[in-house]
């Protein structure tokens, strides 16, 4: 059973989405990856997406941590009902709606944003069948729509080849945990 690691609702079961439809982020990823993102001050008061939520673990544990709003955004119905419940858990805990759950395709929502600072910190937990070029629009998309000082993680299968970054995002590290694999990617001249 997954749960949340740290902050307000730290330990707290989160529900998880029946069958085998969605590969959920185990805990040792989740811990390692947050121990990094918060190393980096990435997740307090910041604003975060997580595109292809599945049970919404990543961005409920962004909000536990102290993010100043989270979108989870998830298509599948099964899984987005499982957003909805493990969001109002954390919403509960934190005592406040920190946390929204948007049932849309990720290209859909994307589309209706406009571009601009939206985003501080973007998760990306994408179907390991999704193909290298629907990750790398998306990529694209998202890298429209992200503050200057942001940081995007895109979890993938440890043999999946290296995501196709847009021009707007510089890739500048990796970590691999069994058959996991994590990338980050920042926007193009944070590091100047």
């Amino acid at each position: 059973m997954s749960r949340i690691i740290s902050g307000i609702a730290g330990g707290v079961p989160l529900a998880a989405v029946p069958g085998s439809a969605t590969r959920p982020t185990t805990d040792r990823v989740k811990e390692a990856l947050f121990s990094r993102l918060d190393a980096l001050g990435m997740v307090a008061r910041t604003r975060v997406l997580d595109l292809y939520a599945g049970s919404g673990a990543l961005g409920v544990e962004a909000a536990s941590r102290g993010a100043s709003t989270v979108e989870l955004v998830e298509s599948e119905a099964k899984a987005a009902h499982v957003c909805e419940r493990n969001a109002r858990t954390v919403n509960d805990a934190v005592s406040r709606r920190a946390v929204t759950v948007r049932r849309s395709k990720v290209s859909s929502f994307l589309e209706r944003i406009p571009p601009g600072p939206h985003w501080d910190l973007v998760l990306m937990d994408p179907p390991y069948p999704l193909g290298e070029e629907q990750l790398a629009a998306v990529l694209g998309a998202v890298a429209d729509r992200l503050a200057p000082d942001a940081l995007v993680v895109v979890e993938r299968s440890a043999r999946s080849p290296e995501p196709t970054w847009p021009e707007r995002l510089v890739h500048y590290g990796d970590r691999k945990y069994g058959e996991t694999r994590l990338w980050f990617a920042e926007p193009a001249g944070t590091r100047a």
